[in-house]
Parts: C-alpha cells; sequence; structure tokens
C-alpha cells in the first residue's frame, strides 16, 4: 500500500490504474479526500476525470490499484460502498416521463432506503434542491437548471456521506450556475464532496483543495488559491481604451515590465480591446494609468484576466521543461 490510512480519510484512491487496450486511461492516481472536504476534480475533456469518478464510485472495475470508501473496498465490499456514495454523472439519469416525485420515489426504491423513511427522505431531497414547487411536474417539462437539480436531488437520496458529482454546471446559463454553486457549497455542510469539472473558476468558487488531472495523471493538487499563485506566470490585463489602436499600443509598450500586448478586437466605435500580459509578481495597473493618461488616451474598462485551466497547463508544461 502505497498510504495508511487516516481516520478523517473518507475516500482512499490508491495506485489506480485503468487501461482500455493500449491507451493508459488512468495512470497510477493516490489521493484521498478528507471528511466534509469539497474536492475539486480538474482537468480538459478526456483526462480521465470521469473514468476516475465511475472508478470510485463502481461503475467501472481499475485494471490495479485500490478504492476505499469509509474504510470499505470497493472490490470486496461494492453494496457498502455504494450505500457511502451519492452519484450525479455528467448527464443525470432521468426518467423524463416520471414526474419529480415519482422519479425520487423510484430512486428509494433502488436505493433500499426503509419503506417507513422514504417520504421523509424525499421530502428532504426536494426542499434542500428547492424543487419542492415542480414535484408534480414530468421531468421532460423542466429547464435544464431544474433537471439538474433533480439530478443532485436524486444523489442525495439516503443521505449518503459522500457525494460525487460529474460536471454539475455544464450547459446552465450564468444564474443557474451561481444557484448550483451555493446549492453545492449548502451540500458540503453535511458531505463529503468530489466535483469534478474541467472550468477552474467552477471549482475555485466552492472547494476547498483542487486536484488536476491531464493524461490520467495528477499533475497539481492544492488549495484555488495557491494553485492560482504558484502556477500562474504572468498577469494578465484586459484593457478597452479610448483612442487610435496604434497610439494605444505604443503607451501600453512603453510600460516597463510588460511582455506582450495584443489586440483582442473593436467592441465599442473608437475604442479598442488590449490583452496585456506582465512579468510575474509587477502590479502594471497604475504605470498603465500614468502611461494611457500621459497619452490623453481614456480607459473606459481594465480588469485581470481569470486564471483559465489551459493558462495552468501551459505554465505546469513550461516549468517541467525548464527543470528538465
Amino acid at each position: 500500500m502505497h498510504f495508511s490510512r487516516k481516520e478523517n480519510d473518507v475516500i482512499e484512491v490508491d495506485n489506480v490504474t485503468k487501461r482500455y487496450g493500449q491507451r493508459l486511461a488512468v495512470d497510477h492516481l493516490n489521493f484521498t479526500v478528507n471528511k466534509g472536504e469539497i474536492l475539486g476534480f480538474l482537468g480538459p475533456n478526456g483526462a480521465g476525470k470521469s473514468t476516475t469518478m465511475n472508478i470510485i464510485t463502481g461503475y467501472l472495475s481499475a485494471t490495479d490499484g485500490t478504492v476505499r470508501v469509509d474504510g470499505h473496498d470497493i472490490l470486496a465490499e461494492p453494496e457498502a460502498v455504494k450505500r457511502n456514495i451519492g452519484y450525479m454523472p455528467e448527464l443525470p439519469p432521468l426518467y423524463m416521463d416520471m414526474t419529480v416525485e415519482d422519479y425520487l420515489a423510484f430512486v428509494c426504491e433502488i436505493k433500499k432506503v426503509p419503506r417507513p423513511e422514504q417520504k421523509k427522505d424525499r421530502e428532504r431531497a426536494m426542499d434542500l434542491l428547492k424543487i419542492t414547487d415542480v414535484r408534480g411536474r414530468m421531468i421532460k417539462n423542466l429547464s435544464k437548471g431544474y433537471k439538474q437539480r433533480v439530478g443532485i436531488a436524486q444523489a442525495v437520496i439516503g443521505t449518503p456521506p459522500v457525494l460525487i458529482l460529474d460536471e454539475p454546471t455544464i450547459g446552465l446559463d450564468p444564474q443557474q450556475i451561481i444557484e448550483t454553486r451555493n446549492l453545492i457549497r449548502g451540500l458540503g455542510k453535511e458531505h463529503t464532496i468530489i466535483l469534478s469539472s474541467h472550468i477552474l473558476p467552477e471549482v475555485s468558487a466552492v472547494c476547498d483543495r483542487v486536484l488536476i488531472i491531464n493524461k490520467g495523471k495528477i499533475v497539481a493538487s492544492d488549495t484555488p488559491e495557491n494553485l492560482s499563485r504558484g502556477i500562474v506566470g504572468e498577469n494578465r490585463i484586459t484593457l478597452r481604451v479610448k483612442g487610435a489602436e496604434a497610439d494605444v499600443l505604443a503607451a501600453i509598450r512603453s510600460v516597463p515590465d510588460v511582455t506582450n500586448a495584443q489586440v483582442q478586437g473593436l467592441r465599442e466605435a473608437g475604442t479598442v480591446d488590449v490583452l496585456v500580459e506582465a512579468r510575474k509578481d509587477r502590479d502594471i495597473r497604475e504605470p498603465l494609468f500614468l502611461s494611457l493618461c500621459g497619452a490623453s488616451l481614456p480607459i473606459l474598462m481594465m480588469k485581470t484576466m481569470d486564471l483559465t485551466l489551459e493558462d495552468i497547463f501551459l505554465n505546469l508544461t513550461t516549468e517541467e521543461k525548464e527543470v528538465q
């Protein structure tokens, strides 16, 4: 074994590998999830996130390695593990011709919730996910946001200590994303959660810790704040400036520590949008302001760029090359 179980470890993934013929989808993963923790599991499409989720939940078997949930081995005690996990896959397993309440009653049956507790459990799930008002509606007639909520509701049926949510906000509009994030934060008070996503701001908003997986391997593990601070190599700022493109670029490029300035397009008449990159640990906002002000070029918008997953991978790759 690569590690001994600690009392606080609810999920243990020990040297897990998954092969599909010659393709290595998951490559010797080792990590634990603590009780009460919300863990963000990040990676681009095809990185091995969903495969790992399916192995933890018992939907797939690993080629090698061991998974334990609350001390139970997924291979030796599959039913005990599944009782401890609520799972919402990327495509929630909804029956479109059932009403919300009938569907959750069905989930209670297949999860073997004791009959006397089923009504209370359904009511709790609907109240928690704020879907009580649509309990009598057919699932096929619900909006995408409500369907996602029903998908999460089926995961919390039976009050499992662990929730695994695979891309829970995919396809939602901005308001629905905010609502779903708030729901997940609330669920984190009672459950240990693994939240799989390929959107970094998504997990940064709700997660205590982030694992980044690429090509089946963990390439980074830390809090969202430390991850951003430790990996990003440049400051990036977007500006909207009123003036001619050549004049704006000249004023920006004259600022010390600016490494690159690229025009991003024209959103308003008489203005130019520019992406500005600067050296690490250099705050160039004030020098940019002074340079553009001195050239009589008004700044109409300035914002720092959110760290993207692509940025993190590019910087990780660069750092690895430098070390080599």
